[in-house]
């Protein structure tokens, strides 16, 4: 009865603002019963401690342990704080100890975002595979044309294709493979329609990109198709629909299968350009941006060709 009073009391007293280094030294006190037991347990001198719990006394203004030679024992004012803040250092504790990327082995959310054609062609295979090295790791993955601000959207990691310098300079940039690009045809267009034999033939027809890649001299009415997805661009294609610019790694596949055929063009001008990827410049990467980052670099050691 007279405990459950002094803890009233001591809830409708004015809440000083003790250290919390001080608290969790209290509190492993309180637990062991002793001060030898407690510095063992932090990890720290007996003397510090000691100290440290004279200091917290001095900050609430209260007695909060009984000492003497063999024994430790708490206070009414130290048994009250001693209920009130066990569980909140024990959630402090629990929450440090589950926080991602703490483990030797990467873990967490990795955010991430990739061009459509990258994102579909190239990446399952990679993911899967760095899936089942770390399957702590989990992914949330945006395809999109959209480049998104890394920082301010909350991405981990972004891959791009870029032709020309990097603008953004607050990002780390490292360069994943070189990409070219060319005329594509179906074996069924060029039965039809024959080959061209330079670029912007106006007996053909054509499907071009609107961004800088797609710009051409080909004459208006000779294009059919502008398209800013290159995996529709390439259906378009493989469909016998018209001739095709195409990124080298997007129509790679289909030129093994025998579905597409390369078609080599007078005319067709300097295209190469990279696949990146980016992270943000501040601070040390997160281990699983690292370990995706390397394991990417890795996968794509033999180039996109």
């Amino acid at each position: 009865m007279f405990r459950n009073t002094v803890i009233q009391y001591w809830n409708t007293m004015p809440a000083p603002q003790p250290d919390l280094d001080l608290l969790a030294i209290f509190v492993a006190v309180a637990e062991q019963g002793s001060f030898s037991r407690a510095a063992a347990r932090l990890a720290i001198g007996k003397a510090t401690v000691s100290r440290g719990v004279a200091r917290l006394e001095a900050q609430l203004g209260a007695e909060l342990v009984h000492r003497n030679t063999h024994h430790v024992s708490l206070s009414t004012a130290g048994a009250a704080l001693f209920e009130r803040a066990r569980p909140a250092i024990e959630a402090l504790r629990r929450s440090v100890q589950d926080l991602p990327e703490r483990d030797d082995s990467p873990s967490g959310l990795l955010r991430m975002t990739a061009p459509h054609d990258f994102g579909t062609i190239t990446l399952p295979p990679v993911l899967a595979a760095f899936g089942r090295r770390y399957p702590a790791v989990r992914f949330d993955l945006r395809l999109s044309t959209h480049r998104v601000d890394l920082v301010r959207e909350g991405f981990d990691l972004a891959i791009r294709a870029v032709m020309g310098p990097l603008q953004d300079s607050s990002l780390t940039l490292r360069r994943l493979t070189r990409t070219g690009a060319g005329f594509y045809a179906s074996p069924s267009y060029v039965a039809r329609r024959g080959r061209p034999r330079r670029v912007g033939d106006e007996r053909h027809v054509w499907v071009v990109h609107p961004g800088p890649i797609g710009r051409l001299p080909i004459p208006a009415e000779a294009v059919q198709f502008v398209v800013d997805d290159f995996l529709l661009a390439r259906a378009l294609v493989l469909d016998g629909a018209a001739v095709g610019l195409l990124p080298t790694f997007v129509a790679l596949g289909s030129v093994r299968e025998g579905l597409l055929e390369e078609i080599p063009l007078e005319g067709l001008p300097e295209s190469q350009g990279e696949v990146v990827l980016l992270y943000p410049s501040s601070g040390v990467p997160a281990k699983k941006v690292t370990a995706f980052r390397d394991f990417l670099v890795d996968s794509l050691a033999v180039g996109l060709r």
